[in-house]
């Protein structure tokens, strides 16, 4: 049975409905960190923390929401899926600890917005310029499938941090971020091309509004498709470096344009 949720004003619970007063990422992240409002994540990822791969058995997971991470100014940014539940869960760190950040941020690194080519843990000294990682779930799902209420529920992260970091240019990695995103976009006042882009590798739609009273946000940012990193794409080659390189390098290019 799922645990009920606190309706209290103060809840947790309620943070995703309190992320657009965020004043900045740090208000945001905080909101993120200590959301508690989807009863079925809260168990899964606590219950990941509590039984632990064996080759972390030693470690003390994370367990909770996970923020995102990188440059607070970047014209890059990258919005994935979930955390993974032994990488992002059990590091604190999106892209963190797992083959999919191996891949991702060597590539990153490659394109000169990583400042070393791994991340395995949130005290190695890594840090992005001009890049961003993100996701439209920020708990680690069962099955690595969230619910479209899951997702609709965390939307409002997703969308306060487009307003603060104003990126000119979002990669999605795959269909799921690529959809939750535009979703996100159509939802708070972007003109999302109809019919709607469909998602693919290399994908690329414009998508415009007027900057918010507040003074935030661009006037207009590119979407770009990418294959999701994950072992599944990359150890069969439908992901390569090359593909990726070429991505990042067509994504720099737009954010400098």
């Amino acid at each position: 049975m799922a645990a009920s949720v606190d309706p209290s004003p103060d809840s947790p619970a309620r943070n995703p409905t309190r992320a657009p007063g965020a004043r900045d990422l740090a208000a945001l992240d905080a909101l993120v960190v200590g959301c508690t409002a989807c009863p079925r994540l809260v168990a899964w990822r606590e219950q990941v923390g509590r039984e632990r791969r064996a080759a972390f058995a030693d470690e003390e997971y994370w367990a909770r929401p996970v923020p995102s991470f990188g440059d607070p100014a970047a014209r890059i940014l990258v919005v994935g899926l979930a955390p993974a539940a032994h990488g992002g869960n059990r590091t604190g760190r999106m892209f963190t600890g797992d083959r999919s950040g191996d891949f991702l941020i060597a590539a990153l690194h490659r394109a000169g917005l990583a400042s070393q080519p791994t991340s395995v843990s949130r005290g190695d000294g890594l840090e992005l310029t001009g890049a961003r990682l993100a996701a439209p779930v920020h708990c680690v799902p069962p099955e690595n499938k969230p619910t479209p209420e899951e997702r609709r529920t965390c939307s409002p992260y997703l969308a306060r941090e487009l307003e603060l970091v104003a990126p000119r240019v979002v990669v999605t990695l795959g269909a799921f971020g690529w959809n939750a995103t535009l979703d996100v976009l159509a939802g708070n006042g972007w003109a999302v091309p109809r019919p709607r882009p469909r998602f693919g590798h290399g994908a690329e739609t414009v998508v415009s509004r007027e900057t918010s009273e507040e003074g935030v946000g661009p006037g207009q940012l590119t979407l770009l498709g990418c294959f999701h990193p994950s072992p599944h794409n990359t150890f069969t080659g439908r992901l390569t470096p090359d593909d990726m390189d070429a991505l990042l390098a067509r994504a720099r290019a737009l954010a400098a344009s």
